[in-house]
């Protein structure tokens, strides 16, 4: 008990006499304070932001023929890989254009050869006079035209091959499938609106943050404006829809050129590895992300700033003398146990952060550095006589 007392004198003067600012002998004492040095440091301007997460790549599986579903090779909620079959349509009819064009392409060749096997046939007679050069024109133009037909024929063939193709239904991309919309037997055609399913990558994927259109013109004001802001790296964290931190750490791709008319907001967008599928399209999160930093502020342990009347930051310093001095200063926000300091100080001042109880401006102290241990003196003759008499008065 009798060392406990001490203690308690020794750094508030916590005791009667102390508490009128008299020692055992009648003079005053010079309370001791901790103090901490501060330096002009990096302090990130961090934005916490509403935000949106959007699938890296999204696509829908449309039919490109008309025709009825035979079969589905997929199985609902899988990853699918890009070119993997999904479904087969009936592609008896585009069989049979596909044989119909070969046909096609058969006979105009045919007629091809003929035409130029009568030309070349021409060509000497028409030299030596047997025959009119008309004919010879007649005949040059029906072989031109036959090579045009052939030309025409294959192209309708290739036509009926991709068509034919069309009856498969691939992936577009990789990704995971939904839900099918239509099932085996159901009649779809090339000009429908509904998708056959839908199919979204998921890794990575993307986070649309929304940020005013008047913060963001704030900001860029600011770093031209003022000395020390920089702008920051584009890591961006995120906190999901429960309260928890997101642990992967993603990073801003570009910024939108125009803004919402409607909401007056411009989007940013992040990129965000998620190798686990949490997140999914279209959750809300919180986005936290460093805009700028500032290369000249002070981080100053939050117990050491107090608030006066008027909501001023206030704080003591050490100066000259050990004399101890209030100045007002800056701090518009935190940075986990500290306050972002931005005017105020200098490089070098000590702030007070411990013994600030019943400090006033211009009174001297005995400054050591914070969390400092503190010796422990055995008490005074007077002070063993004053607690055995409070001893004996209490039994």
């Amino acid at each position: 008990m009798a060392l406990a007392l001490v203690s308690v004198s020794a750094c508030g003067g916590g005791n009667k006499d102390g508490a009128k600012g008299k020692g055992a002998g009648g003079q005053q004492q010079t309370p001791t304070v901790g103090y901490v040095t501060v330096q002009p440091t990096n302090a990130p301007i961090v934005t916490e932001l509403a935000a949106r997460t959007t699938a890296f790549e999204s696509s829908d599986v449309r039919p490109q023929v008309t025709g009825v579903i035979r079969r589905r090779f997929f199985t609902e909620g899988t990853l699918v890989k890009r070119g993997q079959p999904l479904y087969e349509i009936d592609p008896r009819l585009y069989k049979a254009s596909v044989n119909q064009a070969a046909a096609n392409l058969q006979s105009a060749q045919a007629n091809a050869e003929a035409t130029r096997t009568l030309t070349e046939r021409y060509r000497p007679l028409a030299q030596i006079e047997a025959i009119s050069k008309q004919d010879l024109t007649n005949a040059q133009a029906s072989a031109r035209q036959a090579a045009a037909q052939v030309a025409q024929t294959r192209a309708a063939l290739e036509t009926a091959r991709v068509n034919l193709q069309f009856t498969t239904v691939p992936a577009p991309i990789t990704g995971r499938i939904g839900r099918s919309l239509f099932t085996v037997g159901a009649l779809v055609s090339s000009g429908q609106t509904d998708p056959l399913a839908q199919i979204q990558r998921l890794d990575p994927i993307f986070v649309d943050i929304q940020q005013s259109a008047g913060d963001l013109l704030s900001l860029r004001r600011s770093l031209s404006a003022r000395d020390g802001l920089i702008p920051a790296s584009a890591n961006v964290k995120l906190k999901l829809e429960d309260g928890t931190d997101y642990g992967q750490t993603g990073r801003v791709e570009f910024a939108e050129a125009v803004v919402d008319q409607q909401t007056g907001t411009v989007t940013l967008r992040a990129r965000f590895p998620n190798p686990q599928g949490l997140l999914l399209p279209g959750m809300f999160v919180r986005a936290q992300f460093a805009q700028a930093i500032d290369t000249s502020a002070y981080l100053v342990p939050q117990q050491a700033i107090a608030r006066d009347a008027k909501g001023n930051a206030t704080l003591f310093v050490v100066g000259a003398n050990d004399k101890v001095q209030q100045k007002t200063v800056r701090a518009e926000r935190t940075q986990g146990a500290f306050w972002v300091v931005t005017d105020g100080l200098k490089p070098g001042d000590r702030i007070v952060t411990q013994g600030l109880a019943n400090l006033r401006p211009g009174q001297s102290v005995r400054a050591v550095p914070a969390n400092s241990p503190q010796k422990v003196q055995p008490p005074s003759p007077e002070q063993m006589k004053k607690m055995q008499a409070a001893k004996g008065k209490a039994g």
